[in-house]
């Protein structure tokens, strides 16, 4: 876990990062919030960036709650508004988190959420991983994700390429708990709490299914929520030619809530 606090802050966000990345990738973003005054958590998942463990593995799910639960943890103790930020599995995680623990949050961003994976291994595949999961859970294989994937900016591209704290593989026991973390944020859609969240999403999303993203949010019961698809955007909307126009549309958000 890291911190970047600032003088006189207005509120702390958190955030998590998504699958395959680490808290470094949005370097950008937390200077941005530390302009506006505002404080930053964040951290590696388990099995991601500098953390300790089997690269893009995890025993279960509730692993990667526990850590962000202890980075929300961390941005209460400032006596402050707290706002979590989430991107692609970190949307999902962040999603999962608000269901099971109880969080005095004043707002929730969610970035291209992953709700449903835009090219889901077949039937077949599927079957293997399911049985390789009792065998061997730890088995490892390409996650599939290129920079080309991700964003059209090409600096961006470059950078993902080169990152030595990415990680390029998953393990058969994450996939499941991936499948079944997005099953049960479908299932339990009902049980969200009611606070504020702005669902923003890349509209040529190559990564995760945008429409299961909509189908979520349409089942919420919750008085203050918003989505905004960003058409011709790739994944990672912050890190698109367009992100300062992305940025400033969220914080117009953040700031109408403080």
């Amino acid at each position: 876990m890291k911190t970047w606090l600032v003088e006189r802050p207005r509120a702390t966000v958190v955030i998590v990062h998504g699958n395959g990345e680490h808290h470094g990738r949005y370097e950008w973003m937390i200077e941005q919030l530390n302009r506006q005054r505002f404080n930053v958590v964040s951290g590696d998942l388990p099995g991601h960036g500098r953390t300790r463990g089997k690269r893009g593995h995890v025993d279960s799910f509730d692993q990667y709650i526990d850590a962000v639960f202890t980075w929300y943890t961390e941005a209460a103790g400032y006596d402050l508004p707290v706002f979590l930020f989430g991107h692609s599995m970190g949307g999902l995680v962040t999603i999962r988190i608000l269901m099971e623990r109880r969080m005095r949050i004043r707002g929730v961003v969610l970035s291209s959420p992953c709700l449903s994976l835009y090219q889901p291994p077949g039937r077949m595949k599927d079957l293997s991983t399911k049985m390789l999961h009792r065998l061997k859970p730890t088995f490892s294989s390409n996650s599939g994700i290129q920079a080309a994937d991700v964003t059209r900016n090409e600096e961006a591209r470059a950078s993902y390429e080169t990152d030595e704290w990415n990680t390029s593989t998953v393990t058969v026991r994450w996939y499941q708990e991936l499948i079944k973390a997005m099953k049960q944020s479908h299932a339990d859609a009902l049980e969200f709490p009611d606070v504020s969240l702005l669902v923003m999403q890349a509209g040529t999303d190559l990564i995760v299914d945008k429409h299961a993203t909509h189908h979520w949010f349409n089942k919420l019961e919750i008085t203050d929520r918003s989505l905004r698809e960003w058409k011709g955007l790739y994944h990672e909307l912050l890190n698109e030619p367009e992100r300062e126009e992305i940025f400033r549309f969220m914080m117009y958000f953040i700031h109408m809530r403080l």
